[in-house]
């Protein structure tokens, strides 16, 4: 098999699929990417400039192409060169622009949802990485699709239908060989919470540190690993968090290496999620490998990944939970983190994206 494969959003999340899916799969392939930057203009503009670069090349094309949600497909098969309008498109969706979070002071651009359900029109293979992500597509598109004035709605349900059989689910691999390598750390005499996730609103940083300031007051024992992505803008409580639990600190910041990351990951005990957006949680899945209990919401794609024990319900019970895993301190071995985590591993998912692909 040639895979061409077209990534408007080269970094992050989406470039680590990518390096392991190609690793993986042994194919030939050529990638077409831009920076990770922009998100908005990418998803316009993308296809017209992939279509562009395309066209001016020569020889033979490849068996499929492979874009990202990020690639506005319809507009692709318009624009691209004659030779390559009968290759199939298969489209993976990382996230989807109808339940995607925005700021409270935004009004959500209802173009971007619109551009993903085209995209899945004029794709013809797809696949979702949770079925949150697929349900929450196909709910929030009959909702989109019900506010169009005067067109028939038994078409747009027949779409719907089409899309849900078309589609399938397929788990981003993770590859776990950097958690495998990193040195088992000592137990601390208090546990240890993780969080491992972007610092931005739709992680809602405010619910989990302002319970960790509450049981700081209250004299609870515990300490703190702070990773993830940050950004010139992010929330407040990060800084707050930073001066009012110094004392409780082992690190609070980026890993400066993927290396540096698992040694952090196998220091915690615990880690935690109070997000209000996830499409599939990469970030819990590798902290779990490593050997860190989950307490996660019973809520977005959480339930897919993990037995109801580590979930908690809304955000009223998180205190609660978080409370008495810090007394009572539940055991949870690597072994078991290993059990719970191998069906995300490319060593079992690779085959289900030739089956995809092929």
């Amino acid at each position: 098999m040639n895979l061409l494969i077209l990534e408007p959003y080269y970094g992050g999340s989406h470039q680590a699929f990518l390096t392991g899916l190609v690793e993986q799969l042994g194919w030939e392939w050529d990638l077409l990417e831009l920076p990770a930057r922009g998100w908005k203009w990418r998803m316009r503009l993308a296809a017209p400039c992939f279509a562009g670069m395309l066209a001016e090349r020569a020889g033979q094309g490849p068996d499929r192409i492979l874009c990202s949600s990020f690639v506005d497909v319809a507009t692709l098969r318009a624009l691209l060169p004659d030779r390559l309008r009968q290759v199939e498109v298969c489209t993976y969706f990382h996230e989807n622009q109808f339940v995607y979070p925005v700021q409270q002071e935004e009004e959500r651009d209802l173009h971007f949802a619109v551009t993903n359900y085209t995209t899945a029109l004029a794709s013809d293979r797809l696949a979702f990485n949770s079925r949150y992500n697929l349900e929450s597509f196909l709910a929030g598109a009959d909702l989109l699709l019900k506010k169009a004035p005067d067109m028939p709605a038994a078409i747009w349900q027949g779409f719907s239908e089409r899309l849900r059989r078309q589609a399938c689910i397929l788990p981003p691999g993770i590859d776990f060989r950097a958690i495998a390598a990193a040195p088992v750390a000592p137990r601390q005499p208090a546990p240890v919470i993780v969080w491992n996730h972007r610092w931005e609103h739709d992680k809602n940083p405010e619910l989990f540190f302002q319970t960790l300031f509450d049981l700081d007051r209250d004299g609870v024992d515990f300490r703190l690993i702070v990773l993830g992505q940050s950004f010139a803008q992010q929330p407040a409580v990060f800084a707050e968090a930073r001066e009012r639990l110094a004392a409780r600190l082992l690190y609070f910041g980026y890993a400066p290496s993927r290396e540096e990351y698992a040694r952090l990951l196998k220091m915690g005990d615990l880690v935690v999620s109070t997000a209000r957006h996830e499409f599939f949680g990469i970030a819990v899945v590798e902290a779990v490998r490593a050997g860190c209990r989950p307490l996660l919401p019973a809520r977005l794609a959480y339930p897919e990944l993990f037995p109801n024990e580590y979930l908690y319900g809304d955000d009223q019970e998180f205190a609660a939970a978080l409370t008495a895993y810090l007394q009572q301190r539940p055991p949870f071995s690597p072994e078991l983190g290993r059990q719970l985590t191998d069906r995300f591993s490319w060593n079992v998912l690779a085959a289900s994206y030739r089956e995809w692909l092929a």
